[in-house]
Formats: structure tokens, sequence, C-alpha cells
């Protein structure tokens, strides 16, 4: 990392990810904007298990949305899913079971969806960091597939579904550690450079982003946070 990006993500971190940052931020936020209910709406995120995505499933079914929640592990899925139901009132989550690192379960799940459900909004929040390289079965670097082609494949693919419906949306989790990383389009699988498991995850995010945005631009309104 050079000195110029380490400079550059220490002074953005520090005014805008740390807790002074989200109290500054805070400051413009309009609470009026969350007061909404949103019966009928249909959401898609990935890696709602935990974290963010889980976060967000349970804030969109607080709402009357329905939710799909595309997840690795059965066990903590299904933890999830249940919690969520509970917490919200919300029965109208429903679970898939997908690795986001295999492109063959990817276009499965996308072909079957498309023909039994509708979509609205897409959250592409699920992401990986694996620090020591290791290949899937298609022989790819882990890291690549998850955070980048997986996202990549399932964007497209249900871009068709998306754009059936009013007001789509594809939404695209980022990292502020993408700052710390120039792309390279030359070593997009780690091959050529020392391995840096977040470094890695680093190169992805830019990379994500730049794909993401470049196939959902001219289709539907994209945001990436």
């Amino acid at each position: 990392m050079s000195l110029y990006r380490s400079v550059v993500w220490f002074a953005k971190g520090l005014r805008e990810y740390t807790k002074s940052g989200y109290e500054s931020a805070c400051k413009d936020f309009v609470p009026h904007d969350l007061e909404v209910q949103i019966p009928g709406r249909v959401f898609l995120v990935t890696g709602g298990n935990s974290g963010i995505g889980k976060a967000t499933a349970l804030e969109i079914a607080k709402r009357g949305g329905t939710v799909h929640l595309v997840c690795r592990d059965q066990a903590p899925a299904e933890d999830a899913r249940g919690e969520i139901i509970r917490e919200s009132g919300n029965q109208n989550i429903f679970l898939h079971i997908v690795d986001l690192s295999d492109p063959k379960q990817i276009w499965k799940f996308v072909e079957n969806f498309k023909q039994e459900h509708k979509l609205h909004v897409l959250i592409n929040n699920a992401g990986c960091m694996v620090n020591k390289r290791e290949l899937t079965e298609d022989g790819l670097e882990k890291n690549f597939a998850a955070n980048t082609l997986g996202v990549y494949i399932l964007t497209t693919g249900l871009i068709p579904v998306l754009e059936k419906e009013h007001d789509p949306r594809v939404i695209t989790v980022s990292s502020g550690g993408m700052l710390v990383q120039k792309l390279n389009t030359n070593d997009l699988q780690s091959e050529r450079t020392p391995f840096d498991g977040t470094m890695v995850y680093a190169q992805n995010k830019d990379t994500t982003n730049l794909l993401v945005a470049k196939e959902s631009f001219y289709c539907l309104p994209w945001t990436i946070f």
C-alpha cells in the first residue's frame, strides 16, 4: 500500500468511519425518511444471516416487505430467518441456500428464482475474506469468486426480473477498505503478487463496484455504499 493511499485511508477513516464520523453525519439524517411501509415490495438480501445483511432484512421485514435471504450455511441461516420472523411478525421471509463462490449454483438459483418470484430490490451484501489463497472447484481464487464474480453473475442474472417491476433497485455494499488498493485488472485472481487477504478483499471491492455499476447503469437505479 502506497504512502498516498495510507494517508487517504487514515484521513477519510477518521472523518467518516469512526463513532465521531457517524455522530457528525447523523445530524443530517431525516428520521421521517425511514417511517415508511413497503408491503408488496420484494427484496433479496445476500448474506442476510448476520451483520449488516441481517439488520437490513429485519428492518425491511418490520416495514412489511417480503424478504428473500440468500445464505451459504443452512443452520445459521435458518436461525436468522426464525429470529427475523419472531421480531418482525412478518411471515414472508424466505431462505435460499447458495454458495456465492460457485457460479453454477448461482446460475441454477437465478433460473429457478426467475420462474417463481418477482423482485424489486437486490441488495448485494454478502462477502468473504479468506486470508490464505484457496481455489474453488472451478479453479477460481475464493475471495474473487465470492466477492466479485458471484456478485456480477447474480446481478446480471436478476436484472431481467428487476426490470419488470416499478422502481427497481440494485444496492451493493462496498467497503472503505477499497481505498487502500488501486484497481489492478491484470491480476484479478491475485496470482502475481504475494497473497494478502485484506488487500485482496480491497481489490475485490474495487472490481465489484466497477462491474456492477457498468452492468446496471443503463438498466435501473443502483447504489453503492
